[in-house]
């Protein structure tokens, strides 16, 4: 696969040039600082139509809080952290894009934490288990590369808000470095943070309640899914992995070491799902610091070895490339996608196409996952 794959890569000088486009596309970007954690008091006459949504988030996080600024830092803790978050979302939103709250916030455009309460762990058991939806599911959303906690924290929100989720997700925040010079020092985070995203999924699935946990990784954070999931596979968790839907958006896996966890893993009872979009430049970029190897998250599913491998490894690599991208670099294009969460949940439970559970697939821009052009070509040929 690999061989195949990455004869595909950009050169050297392209790939340098979308490095630093990302470096300086991050930098200019105004980042929240943690007073976006504080909550507030909303005010003010609300138009009718524009009242807005109050979604939960819960969070566990390996972050060492930041005593002097209220918020959680990019170093490791010792313990981990439980919090209680609703938010004021505002309605009749166009984009994904995430508008944070200023001093006295504007409720009909602007996101606001409303109330914030930090839960003992068995408190966050609880919750966690109250928001379990009436088929059993909970989702686990793991962020990526350069997040700051509350980076992560409002993009659950949004994602929560447009998926029309019920209870509330959990967000799990590893300590991210939150830097873009940070790249290094992340993957060591991501690491070293398997345990704890391992001690969530199985407290978790302990309960009769849960019969499916969707553990949602994008960019660095699917690398950090497949390692937890591959260390309690090496446990012999059988009982545990049987209940995981893994989804990786836009995987920044190097294809080797995705190949070596698979092998670890082995078949797993619901299949992988990867979100991949071939135009992703921070995957370039992250390829380039790499030493040019080539990332899952690129994968082209038009390439007959990349259908066979999914078929093999019995995958769902779903082409992505149509949904609509805010961040410059087609590597945020996850966020648009909850507004087809029925889409993608019919999807995950087999009930989409006659396509087949796994395999190569495209989601187009009506929501709708269908057999990719190099599948559907080949079924014309054997009709033929």
């Amino acid at each position: 696969m690999r061989e195949r794959y990455s004869q595909r890569l950009p050169k050297a000088g392209a790939a340098m040039i979308a490095a630093i486009g990302l470096a300086v596309l991050a930098g200019c970007a105004t980042r929240p600082s943690p007073d976006v954690l504080k909550p507030v008091h909303l005010s003010g006459p609300v138009h009718s139509e524009t009242v807005p949504e109050r979604v939960n988030v819960l969070t566990a996080t390996n972050r060492a809080p930041d005593s002097v600024r209220g918020g959680f830092g990019g170093t490791w803790a010792a313990t981990m952290t439980y919090e209680h978050y609703a938010f004021s979302v505002p309605s009749g939103r166009k984009d994904t894009a995430i508008v944070y709250p200023t001093a006295k916030p504007d409720p009909e455009r602007q996101f606001a934490v409303v109330e914030r309460k930090q839960l003992p762990k068995d408190a966050f058991m609880q919750q966690a288990l109250g928001s379990v939806q009436p088929d059993g599911t909970i989702g686990i959303f793991v962020h990526g590369y350069n997040y700051s906690y509350q980076e992560a924290l409002y993009r659950t929100a949004q994602i929560a808000a447009d998926a029309k989720i019920q209870g509330a997700p959990i967000l799990f925040s590893w300590p991210s470095a939150a830097s873009v010079a940070g790249y290094v020092a992340d993957r060591d985070a991501a690491l070293s943070s398997r345990s704890e995203l391992d001690s969530l999924v199985t407290s978790l699935s302990a309960s009769g309640k849960v019969k499916r946990i969707i553990l949602f990784g994008h960019s660095m954070g699917g690398f950090l899914v497949m390692e937890t999931v591959r260390q309690l596979k090496l446990q012999h968790r059988d009982d545990v992995v049987g209940k995981l839907a893994v989804v990786l958006a836009a995987p920044d896996i190097d294809v080797d070491v995705f190949r070596s966890q698979l092998t670890d893993i082995g078949q797993m009872p619901m299949p992988i799902s990867l979100l991949v979009s071939k135009d992703d430049r921070a995957l370039v970029a992250s390829s380039f610091i790499a030493g040019e190897r080539p990332r899952v998250g690129r994968l082209d599913i038009n390439d007959p070895v990349i259908e066979e491998a999914a078929m093999k490894e019995r995958l769902r690599v779903i082409d992505i490339t149509s949904i609509e991208a805010t961040d410059g670099l087609g590597h945020d294009r996850y966020a648009s996608l909850a507004k087809f969460g029925a889409q993608l949940a019919s999807f995950e439970s087999g009930g989409r196409t006659s396509a087949g559970d796994v395999g190569a697939f495209v989601f187009d821009a009506a929501g709708a996952a269908v057999a990719s052009p190099f599948r559907l070509a080949g079924r014309v040929a054997a009709a033929q």
